[in-house]
This record gives C-alpha cells, structure tokens and sequence, in this order.
C-alpha cells in the first residue's frame, strides 16, 4: 500500500476452531464509543466574556456561544445536513465569523465550500456574508442559478479593524482565479484590493495587513510560492517547485514584520522551519526533528506571530525558535504542570491575561482549561469525553522498524489494559484512509481504542505515502497503491508476529476508505498472512476511481496519473479483479450516499467475492455517506464488526 500461498480448507477449520478454543471475553459496552464528542474547538472572546464552542451532532457540526460567566449560550449557528464548522475567528471584540464546510460522512475530510457567516456574541445581527450557492435567502439559489457565486474564505481577522476582514475570493471557473477583498462583517460588501498570480493560491498576510505570500500550483501540480513587500509591489516568484524540486510554505512573520518564516522541503528526511529575509534574501535554519515534519505552528499571545513548532512523534514535542520568549517559557510550565501531556494555546484575551488551553494526549481525547496569567491557575471548562478516564484508556506507544527494501517505517502499537506481558495477541492491523499525506498520530483513535477494549492488540502504521516523515517518504508511496505501499504493511504484520505482539495465526487486516482498500488487498497478496479482512467505505476498483478524478479538471486527472499510477496498470491493482485469490472471511460496509467511494465499488467487491466462492458478510445503509453518522447506523455497524472479528480472532463482542 509474493508468492500467492493459499489456505487448504483443512487449514481454514482448523484456525476457525484455534478461535472458538479461547476463552471467551465479557461483551463490550459500545455506548462510550459511540457517545459523540460534546464540544470539539473552544476560542475565548478577546473581551473573555465569551466562548465559541464547535458542537457535534449527528449529521453535522454547529457553533455555539456560550457566556462565560454563567455557561449560558447566548447565540449559535448551525448549518443543514452534511455541513461542519471549517473554521472560526473572533473578528473584533463582539462578532465571530464562521467558515462552514461540507463532509459527507464520519470517515470524510470536511472542504471549506467558501460560504461564511457572521453573527454578534448576543445572537443579534447574524448575517451570510458569502456563499457560492448565492445571497438570497428567500429561494434556493442553489438550484435556480445556472453558475455558482465565487467561493470566499477567511485570510485575516485585521485586529486594527474591527469593522472588516481581509478574504480570498475563487471565482467558479474552469481554470479558477483568485483576489483578495477586504470584506464588512456587517453589510457583506467586498472592495477589491490585490490579485493571485498563480491558480489555487492560499496567501498570506503580516501584522499590518498587508497581503504579502501567496502559495499555489500550475495544473501540472507543480508548487509555486511568491512575494511582495507591500500591497502596491508587485508579486515575485521565490520558489518554483520544477526547479528547486521542492515546495516552501510561509508560515507568518516575525513581530516586526522583517523575517518571514518557512517550512521547507528537504531532498531527504523531513521539513524544516527557516526564516527568510526579503531585504538580503537570507535562509537561516531555525528546527528540524530527525524524524517527523513540523505538526502545527505554535503561536504568540496575539494568535499571529510565530514562536515554534510542534512536533509528533512518540509523543507531542513543542520546539521554539527562542526558549528564553516569554511565551515559550510559559509552554513550558504548562507543559510540566500537565505531566507531560500535549499543550496549546488556542486562543487568548486582548489583555493576555486569560489563555484557553487545549490539553491531550494518547488517552484522553481532549479537555480545554482557562488559565488565568495572573494568579497561574488553571480550570477545566470543557471536556471533550469526560466519561474516559485515561488512567483506564491504554496507551499508544510508537514502533519503529524497516521495510524489505530497507525504509525506515513507524507507527503506533496499542495493547489491552491489562495485557498479559510477553503473551501474544490476537491482532488487528489498521492502515489509515488517504493515503497521501494522511498518517497516524499519537493521539485518542476511537477505532484503536474500542479494538484494544474488545481484546486485540492494535498496530497502526504509517506505510510510505504517509504525511510526516518528509517529501521524499510521500513521494515513496507514488504509483505504488497495490505494491510497496501493501508490502509496508505485510512487512509490519510479520514484524508484530515476529517480536511476539501477535499470534501469528489470529491477525485481521481492517481499514476504512483506502485503509479498505489495503485490507482487500493484503487479503489478495498475502492469503496465508491474515484471518479475515474487514473493509469499511472502500475503493476497491481504481480504474473507476480515475476516471472519477478525471472528471473533475485537468489538475484532478494530473494527480491521478501522479499518484495512482498509469491508467494501464490500475485493473491489476484493484481488488474487485483479484476476488479469486482471496480465501479468508470477508466484511464489508458501505454507504448509500458515499461521494468519496461510491457504494458501487462494495457492491462490486461483494459479487465478484461471492462468484469466487470466498465468504463474505455485508452491511449497506442506503442514506449513509462515507461513514456512517446515526448512531443505530454505528451500533449496527460495530455490532456486526466486532462478531464478525470475535468469530474468526476470538475477541469480544458487543454487549
């Protein structure tokens, strides 16, 4: 993501009765895990009158704001089915702006539509400031306008007015251009103030507002960065990524607004943070980790400038460009008094005597405590999942170890509470969705959890074509959907079988979205490694998937060349042609409105494993999208998991 051994019948009864011979464990509760979060991301208002707080509900996310001083919420804005809160930002000191986004399923990643909202912290004068569906709110412009209104997202807040923000603005087109406007938060006009000199531009701007890095890509794909000085200077290219063969990204500007810093692509290992100058056009080196990219950017108390980077590797590791900043010696205070656990600051008062703070780690899912500068107190204010206490969750450990061909690979290895020590396990490996760029974090993960609480060892891997490790790793993964990629992931099984973590004769492979994919494969490639296969959402056909990307724009059907593969060889690497080299049991879910991995390709799958004569269970819900939202829909589905991974591994069942 070899040689085709297959299992003998005999084989097969025998490993089935290996199962039936354990013990059997206590059902497992499925309630805490299919409990939603009750807040997600908390900002304090610059006044610290107020919180806005995203909410989960079942089929999409709102915004709440909610009175500090007696927990009362005094506004929301909630979007229709299938939209989650983007982002948001205290725009002066009474009014939030909301970028919503639409995600069409609980596996889906959310894409910014470019519609934002405005409302004041009271309720009062909520206004659509954009929207590429239109402004009429009295008919559904969505389905009367022939062409669709340009998409506008949020670039800067311009702390120095309050009246207004700077925005960037995609026009609908086949090749989209960009501009920047400053936009009112309350009457929603928009008054033009630069242009993107390269398509699909993300910018960015200084402390004074000026507009002045604006980060894109050609249709080949090919990343270009440029700069100005100020508004009035005209754009410069500083990074073509054809020629210096790799991208930089601007991550803001010092305090001054004299040094910009940079993420930067190495030709080997992972990025690094420089600081440019535009006056002389110096690079200086600033952090660089061994092993891991820069995670997150870690700013200073005005939420703009920035002071370091996070790091995740083991753990969550923040790294500052000066240890002696008084910000960065406040991180590490907190850092000490949370034990260790993952710190940040997400948002601070005008006066920068209260700071919110989001505080995490492998097994607690997220708490938010007020921390007040003056007195050094801190209190808990929200919590995600309060109903998990960590010292009852297990923890996640990072593995390391090498491929076949010698590439260093890591992941994350998650045991049951109160594993026995040196007794291996029944295993369930869980390669994540994406692929590219997506990889597996040391943090809270429901599926490992609730696996780990069901018996089974968990081992998650971050194969090449993960995020994380540097440019090249990613790029390792290239055209090798089906080929390294997957032998990644054998190698890691026989690993885990090979240190004594898993009994080699009971380990299940189970993925959603591309994870899906990879275990179908791993079925097909290496029959005689896994027990059973589980595949939720899944892409099981590339040739359709092609031509899908192919549809969309010529960028679309570049990346799908670049990344899948050439389109001859794709029918080879698609599990819904190799049905007839799986032997093992197979699970598959998928969903009705699934716009990411149509229900066709399950649907596919299931016949062509059927004709073959491989047994297979099945579970479909026609109004679920890329995983499923209700939570009957989730119980059923991890109901009919967990019996399904019992029956052939030997762990629990749901309760």
């Amino acid at each position: 993501m070899h040689s085709m051994r297959r299992w003998t019948f005999v084989a097969g009864l025998a490993l089935a009765g290996m199962a039936c011979a354990q013990a059997e464990p206590p059902p497992l509760d499925l309630a805490p895990y299919l409990k939603r979060d009750q807040f997600e991301r908390v900002k304090i208002s610059p006044t610290g009158a107020y919180y806005a707080v995203t909410q989960p509900m079942e089929d999409r996310t709102g915004l709440v704001v909610v009175r500090r001083s007696d927990k009362q919420l005094s506004a929301r804005i909630i979007g229709g089915a299938d939209s989650v809160i983007d982002d948001f930002w205290w725009a002066n000191d009474e009014r939030i702006v909301v970028s919503m986004a639409e995600r069409f399923g609980t596996r889906d990643e959310p894409v910014a539509i470019g519609q934002l909202h405005a409302i004041d912290a009271d309720g009062k004068n909520p206004r659509l400031l954009a929207s590429p569906y239109g402004m009429n709110d009295a008919v559904n412009a969505a389905t009367l306008k022939v062409g669709l209104d340009p998409s506008v997202y949020m670039l800067d807040t311009l702390p120095q007015d309050p009246r207004n923000v700077l925005v960037s603005v995609v026009e609908q087109t086949s090749d989209p251009t960009v501009h920047i406007d400053k936009l009112d938060i309350y009457n929603h006009r928009r008054t033009p103030v630069a242009t993107a000199p390269v398509s699909r531009a993300d910018f960015v701007a200084d402390h004074a507002g000026r507009v002045r890095f604006a980060n894109g890509a050609d249709t080949g794909n090919s990343s270009k960065l440029y700069y100005r000085d100020d508004n009035a200077t005209p754009w410069r290219l500083i990074n073509d990524e054809s020629a210096s063969f790799h991208r930089a990204y601007p991550l803001g500007f010092s305090a001054d607004d004299k040094l910009a810093y940079l993420q930067v692509e190495q030709a080997s290992g992972p990025d690094a943070v420089v600081s440019w100058d535009p006056a002389t056009d110096r690079y200086s080196p600033l952090l660089r980790d061994e092993q891991v990219d820069p995670y997150r950017v870690l700013r200073d108390l005005d939420g703009k400038t920035p002071i370091g980077v996070s790091f995740m590797s083991d753990r969550m590791h923040n790294r500052f460009f000066d240890d002696n900043a008084p910000t960065s010696r406040l991180y590490r205070s907190l850092e000490k008094a949370f034990n260790g656990d993952a710190v940040f600051i997400t948002s601070a008062t005008a006066d920068r005597r209260l700071l919110l703070l989001y505080v995490w780690s492998d097994r607690n899912n997220g708490d938010y405590f007020l921390f007040d500068s003056t007195d050094k107190s801190a209190k808990r204010v929200f919590s995600r999942r309060e109903w998990f206490r960590p010292d009852q969750v297990p923890p996640s450990r990072e593995v390391s170890f090498k491929a076949r061909d010698g590439l260093p690979l890591h992941g994350y290895l998650t045991l049951p509470l109160h594993a026995e020590a040196g007794k291996p396990l029944p295993m369930v490996l869980l390669p994540h969705g994406g692929p590219f760029g997506v990889f597996d974090a040391w943090d809270f993960d429901d599926d490992t959890q609730l696996l780990a609480a069901a018996g089974y060892a968990v081992l998650r891997v971050n194969y090449r074509g993960s995020g994380n490790y540097g440019r090249a790793f990613t790029q390792a993964g290239a055209k090798e959907w089906g080929g390294r990629m997957q032998d990644d992931l054998t190698d890691a099984t026989r690993w885990a079988a090979a240190q004594g973590i898993a009994d080699a004769a009971r380990i299940c492979i189970y993925g959603a979205s591309y994870g899906a994919y990879a275990a179908l494969m791993g079925a097909a490639r290496e029959p005689g490694l896994y027990r059973c296969a589980a595949g939720y959402v899944g892409v099981y056909d590339l040739e359709t998937m092609y031509r899908d990307q192919a549809r969309r724009a010529r960028w679309a059907k570049n990346w799908a060349g670049d990344w899948l593969g050439e389109r001859g060889t794709l029918a080879a690497r698609s599990p819904v042609n190799l049905a007839d080299r799986i032997r093992i049991p197979v699970f598959l879910a998928a969903g009705g409105k699934d716009e990411r991995a149509p229900i066709q390709h399950t649907e596919r799958m299931e016949k062509a494993l059927k004709k073959a004569g491989a047994p297979v269970e099945s579970l479909y819900f026609p109004n679920e999208g890329h995983g499923f939202y209700t939570e009957p829909h989730r119980r059923a589905y991890y109901t009919q998991l967990l019996a399904f991974l019992s029956k052939h591994l030997g762990g629990a069942q749901a309760q």
